[in-house]
């Protein structure tokens, strides 16, 4: 059941917002060798903060190609799976700021969990934005034996049994933890939440029927949709969406209050020299750019959508991180 968190909003913002805005007005008294000229020259390590399977995994290793081709060394995708993506954001921020130590994040490990969890081993401002890559809805599915066929069957199902329905994500404070507490805010409903280490292992206890329901990631939900494994109920934008087919978005599926997306961008540990950080940024600029790339991540349901520099990345998380420490506050949601 969504239980309540104390934490004092006006506080969190500013320590979020303190944070990324420091790493921008700090760029210049960082710089430091490594140089241009010499990175990399040697393999760079991309750190995913989820099991194998689910969405931040398929990004990364579906820019791994390319990233590695426009620098020239080839990229190692690690999973350090756990605390809500917070274990691979440590230790990423506690990595040498060297340009190869790259980790793959969502809000999760930027904005939310740092907030809410003052005992976390990182703040906000020890991982530095290179750029935003993807963005995407939410796939909302339920088992097919769970007798739950539509949004509007879900909510009804809930009213009647308050909590009785359990939900798979990828971790608490997750996009998709957060994506069903709104949901449940908007509807009215009580929903147990039942935290997994991936997106893989949540789908997979939904499609044994260990659990009913998923607020998921597209390429972890769509191939089980697909396979006809699990039901599709809609999709967390307001309108249907050309990435998801098939499905309805939250008006036409009769929930109409209901909207949220994620996203998933790189950092670097904080420190790490600004000309390092601008090939960084380059590579993955020309890795998302690419029609192989943009195909394979729109068949799963995710979107290119990067950043313009640097900073522009950084000024969006600061207004980004309110939106979602605002929807933990009001859905109170409790991180463990």
């Amino acid at each position: 059941m969504i239980q309540n968190l104390t934490f004092s909003l006006s506080s969190t913002l500013s320590f979020i917002g303190l944070g990324l805005l420091t790493i921008v007005t700090s760029a210049q008294a960082q710089a430091q060798a490594p140089t241009a000229s010499t990175y990399p020259n040697k393999p760079v390590k991309v750190v995913v903060g989820f099991a194998p399977g689910g969405a931040a995994d398929y990004v990364a290793r579906t820019i791994s190609d390319s990233l590695g081709k426009s620098l020239g060394q080839p990229i190692i995708v690690e999973n350090k799976a756990g605390a809500g993506s917070s274990i691979a954001a440590e230790a990423v921020s506690k990595s040498a700021p060297d340009g190869y130590t790259v980790l793959i994040a969502s809000p999760s490990s930027i904005s939310v969990n740092p907030a809410l969890n003052p005992k976390l081993g990182y703040a906000p401002k020890d991982l530095w934005p290179v750029t935003k890559i993807t963005t995407s809805p939410l796939v909302i599915a339920a088992n097919p034996n769970a007798g739950i066929g539509s949004l509007l069957e879900l909510v009804a199902k809930a009213k009647k049994a308050p909590g009785t329905i359990n939900y798979a994500t990828s971790g608490n404070g997750s996009a998709p933890h957060l994506g069903a507490a709104l949901f449940a805010q908007v509807t009215g409903i009580e929903m147990t939440h039942i935290p997994f280490r991936g997106g893989g292992p949540a789908i997979q206890s939904v499609v044994a029927g260990d659990t009913q329901l998923t607020f998921g990631t597209p390429p972890s939900v769509l191939p089980m949709i697909q396979a006809g494994r699990l039901k599709g109920l809609g999709v967390s934008t307001k309108e249907k969406s050309s990435l998801v087919p098939g499905l309805p978005g939250s008006i036409e599926a009769g929930v109409p209050d209901y909207a949220i997306e994620f996203w998933y961008g790189i950092f670097v540990p904080n420190g790490t020299p600004p000309a390092v950080i601008k090939k960084i940024f380059d590579a993955a600029q020309f890795a998302i750019s690419q029609p192989n790339v943009k195909a394979a991540l729109a068949r799963e349901g995710t979107d290119v959508e990067v950043s313009k520099s640097p900073d522009q990345f950084a000024s969006f998380l600061v207004e980004d991180a309110k939106f979602w420490v605002k929807l933990v506050k009001n859905a109170g949601v409790k991180l463990d």
